[in-house]
């Protein structure tokens, strides 16, 4: 009797959960719908931007409960990170990743530098900081100084600077579903939370191509 008990219990508890999951979301609640619409990377797919800082705690944190569901991402959508610029640190931080990102590092490696930040206290506040602390990750020192100072990253933090405006964000970390709707956390109502919304938007989207 009481596994009977257990097994109606856990039913009705999943049942609940999938009913919570499925309430429809709304403008200016959960998210906001962007005034002028920003063009995605890769026209024909459903564009997610994360914008992100690695000094950031709760970007940090999130990292687990996004990237695995980044991995489940189907074919259909695009996913693209962008560091948010807004000056110091931010902006030598948001270079580091765009350099990293240009040389086509590992995923593991950008998980090192948000654990050398957040969990050995490292601040990686100059360029020669970063390419000491990457050697030790596999990243060839020259090689990443060279593409740090190089014209071609420069011009991509300057793109990124852009689009954070053109989003209109004013923190992190923070999502954006095809150009089109921002929502974080917060407004969400949590990581996971965060993550369904982009699900239903990402829906959306698709019904309407």
């Amino acid at each position: 009797m009481r596994n009977l008990i257990l097994s109606a219990t856990l039913v009705t508890a999943s049942l609940f959960g999938m009913a919570a999951q499925a309430e429809p979301i709304e403008a200016g609640k959960q998210y906001v719908e962007l005034n002028k619409p920003v063009q995605v990377a890769k026209p024909g797919k459903i564009e997610v931007v994360e914008l992100f800082w690695y000094g950031c705690p709760h970007c940090y944190k999130f990292e687990s409960t996004l990237n695995p569901w980044v991995e489940q991402l189907p074919e259909d959508v695009n996913f693209v990170r962008i560091p948010a610029m807004f000056g110091g640190l931010w902006n030598l931080h948001g270079q580091m990743f765009i350099t990293l990102d240009a040389m086509k590092v590992e995923p593991k490696v950008h998980t090192a530098v948000f654990d050398a930040i957040h969990e050995q206290g490292k601040k990686l506040a100059t360029p020669e900081e970063m390419a000491e602390f990457l050697a030790g990750q596999g990243v060839d020192k020259e090689k990443f100084l060279s593409t740090y100072n190089s014209f071609a990253v420069k011009g991509l933090v300057e793109k990124a600077k852009k689009l954070a405006v053109a989003y209109q964000i004013s923190g992190v970390p923070v999502l954006i579903v095809n150009g089109k709707y921002r929502f974080d956390i917060t407004s969400s109502g949590g990581p996971q939370q965060a993550l369904q919304v982009a699900d239903q938007l990402i829906s959306k989207e698709r019904a309407a191509q």
